[in-house]
């Protein structure tokens, strides 16, 4: 079969409603050639995520691979590694919890070489998935709920926790793009009836694991930030929302200790 052409291409994909179907298209022809390519170009245009169908994404200067069902990082979520980078010590300790593909704890990494990573997620898909892009840097990824199979070695010694929580209100999900609804798992969006179910149970036990300095970082939507902050000072802990408006993203930013600047 003979590779569709580039125009061909982008032509296609934008009557199935690919908004930025150039761009696409320049990522499935790096992807695959041939009949592959036709394959990729079939599950795309038939509505699967691009990342799903290539088998990566490029998140926060680094490549991710993702597999079919994993949650798809977003591009936003590079404010979490930003503010996070800055916070590293020397020789840092680094927990991803709601890891999805790895792909904070891997751009972290790519930073900070040598850190001790550890990342969690309770949907053994993506624990495959974080293995993958962690294991060969060293990282280690356990399966189970929140912070339940990270080691209690790690209590009290954790410089930063950052975690991808889901916060889509449970009405709100309805409203999310099919690619999300119909491909990624309800798990890595549900956040209950306002979002934050999983950010207060996280603010529950994040003051255990954090070393005297630490800090802990996770997204939300800006209409939630105020609460999430307050669910963050109520735990214990100094908070302070950053956003970022370029990128749509906002994060709650906390550490253990007021004497350690934000």
């Amino acid at each position: 079969m003979a590779e569709p052409a580039y125009d061909d291409l982008v032509l296609r994909l934008r009557a199935a409603g690919c908004v930025f179907a150039e761009d696409e298209a320049a990522v499935l022809r790096e992807s695959a050639t041939g009949e592959a390519l036709e394959r990729l170009v079939a599950r795309r245009v038939a509505g699967e995520p691009l990342e799903h169908v290539v088998g990566w994404v490029d998140f926060a200067g680094v490549r991710v691979a993702l597999d079919p069902g994993v949650f798809i990082p977003r591009q936003r979520s590079g404010l979490l590694v930003d503010l996070a980078a800055t916070a590293l010590p020397a020789t840092p300790v680094v927990v991803d919890l709601c890891c999805g593909s790895g792909a904070l704890g891997l751009a972290l990494a790519h930073r900070h070489p040598g850190i001790e990573l550890h990342a969690a997620d309770l949907d053994p898909a993506a624990v495959a998935c974080a293995r993958r892009n962690l294991e060969p840097i060293g990282g280690t990824v356990h399966h189970g709920d929140l912070d339940a199979p990270l080691p209690r070695r790690l209590r009290g010694r954790v410089d930063v926790l950052v975690a991808n929580v889901p916060y889509v209100p449970v009405a709100a999900i309805a409203l999310m793009p099919p690619e999300a609804r119909d491909h990624e798992p309800r798990g890595a969006v549900d956040g209950g009836a306002d979002g934050l179910d999983v950010v207060r149970r996280l603010a529950a036990v994040a003051p255990a694991w954090l070393a005297p300095a630490g800090r802990l970082l996770f997204e939300v939507g800006e209409d939630q930030s105020a609460a999430a902050a307050l669910i963050v000072e109520e735990a214990g802990l100094t908070a302070r929302v950053h956003h970022d408006p370029e990128r749509a993203a906002t994060a709650v930013y906390a550490r253990t200790s007021s004497k350690t600047p934000l």
